[in-house]
């Protein structure tokens, strides 16, 4: 018996979890069904209805992470905050209320050590996603240096004009110390005999310290070697600061063989999203625990010196937690942001501190100084007086906040934006000549192969 079958186009399926799908991209009009007939024996497989959740569900690396700017903004937030009011009025003879909200900005610091995971988790996936491309080193360090070195090297010049100028005479900022940043040693200058004169820099050389070495690590290392080589440095970074306590040295210094694990925990991170951890379920289980282990050892550790990281323990495993923590937190952005909550992670005004953190990180101790040298025109010791009234500390704050937001914003538009579209036409630039080097050899195989094909019939023909 014949069967009688619809009119319409058939919709493409998908095996995927729950069973069938049919792709939404393609739809049939209900104009073209005509009433048809089917034998009992023609029985169609009714398709798994997953839920909304599950069918928006994006993979959790993609080429842009949105949901990253948030959190990067929120990092941002929390240093600006705590030079802004924890850093300088942590002390300060405020009310009750006041004085718990500049105790809340106290571990704003934090903000530092989030930076360190997202840049491993980023540039890590940087380096793993090109390593077989050409150019793997050019291009690499080309972007780098493009997207980091202008604005660094004009705040450099900032410091330096400030110097000689002395309208901020109350940061001085010696030569040598300008000299050491400049090839990216401030977070070590105290070892040298120069004393650190502007704070906000030592991150910035831990984080070069890290993309001079790790892309070597990264070509050369499988993806396994690496993600080893990776929990080697989250393991031997607490051993490290261990030894230091123990022998008297800083322990809690910026040096980058005592803070690298933050870099290794987020590059970790990464290299596991690739497999392992693509898994939501897996990523999920795996975010709650680290968010939990960094939470206890905090909580749990506190009679022991933890939280504060004064004692052998503290010193150790404080900054460990707060990177488990973080790691944790990055992973569960990854969930929620790509699922159908993503407006949580997904905020205008994060991601708009995000995009513009760089420039605001560099400038905006600055910005406290130059609001505190233009209060010192009119009274003698500024902090004295702003020190007693919790109205002047916020004002202070919002004005150098705006100042430093504002700088950096145009900065980003106008000046690094310009060396971020060079940085695309210049490695674009690059790709683009290899391609022509290898037509010529495209071109050259059919032809060889032409020719062979003649000259063997030829052959032919004369035998």
């Amino acid at each position: 018996m014949a069967r009688s079958r619809g009119t319409g186009p058939r919709l493409p399926i998908s095996f995927g979890m729950g069973g069938y799908q049919i792709l939404a991209e393609q739809t049939h009009s209900p104009e073209k069904d005509t009433c048809t007939t089917r034998e009992p024996d023609e029985i169609i497989t009714q398709p798994d209805v997953s839920t909304d959740m599950e069918r928006t569900q994006e993979k959790l690396i993609r080429p842009v992470m949105p949901e990253l700017d948030s959190l990067r903004g929120v990092a941002i937030l929390l240093v600006l905050f705590f030079h802004g009011f924890g850093f300088q009025f942590g002390t300060a003879p405020l009310p009750r209320l006041a004085h718990l909200f500049v105790m809340a900005t106290m571990p704003g610091w934090i903000g530092v050590n989030l930076f360190f995971v997202l840049s491993g988790f980023l540039i890590t996936g940087i380096l793993v996603e090109s390593r077989n491309k050409p150019n793997y080193y050019r291009n690499f360090y080309l972007r780098r240096a493009l997207r980091i070195l202008p604005a660094y090297y004009a705040l450099l010049l900032l410091l330096w004009v400030s110097r000689k100028s002395g309208w901020l005479d109350h940061r001085e900022v010696s030569w040598q110390f300008i000299a050491l940043s400049s090839i990216y040693l401030s977070n070590i200058t105290n070892l040298l005999g120069v004393p650190l004169q502007y704070a906000a820099l030592w991150t910035l050389a831990v984080e070069e310290h890290f993309y001079l070495l790790w892309p070597a690590v990264a070509r050369s290392l499988s993806q396994k070697a690496l993600a080893f080589c990776a929990l080697v440095i989250v393991l031997l970074c607490p051993l490290l600061r261990a030894v230091a306590y123990q022998c008297g040295y800083q322990y809690g210094a910026g040096y980058t063989w005592l803070v690298a694990d933050g870099l290794a925990i987020g590059s970790l991170l990464r290299l596991l999203s690739q497999e392992w951890l693509a898994d939501r379920k897996r990523m999920q289980r795996a975010s709650i625990f680290c968010m939990v282990t960094g939470i206890a050892l905090l909580t749990f550790g506190a009679p022991f010196g933890i939280l504060l990281g004064r004692t052998l323990l503290g010193g150790t495993l404080r900054v460990t937690a707060l990177n488990l923590f973080f790691a944790g937190a990055l992973g569960s952005v990854l969930l929620v942001g790509t699922s159908p909550l993503k407006w949580i992670v997904q905020r205008p005004l994060l991601t708009f501190f995000g995009r513009i953190s760089y420039g605001l990180y560099l400038i905006h101790m600055l910005a406290f100084d130059f609001v505190d040298h233009f209060i010192a025109r009119y009274v003698q010791d500024p902090l004295a007086v702003i020190r007693g009234s919790f109205a002047l500390i916020c004002l202070r704050f919002a004005i150098a906040a705006t100042l430093a937001t504002i700088i950096a914003f145009f900065s980003r538009k106008y000046f690094e934006e310009w060396f971020l579209r060079l940085k695309e036409r210049w490695t674009a630039k690059t790709d683009n000549q290899l391609t022509l080097l290898a037509l010529p050899k495209l071109v050259q195989a059919p032809t060889l192969l032409a020719s062979s094909v003649r000259g063997s019939g030829s052959s032919e023909l004369r035998a």
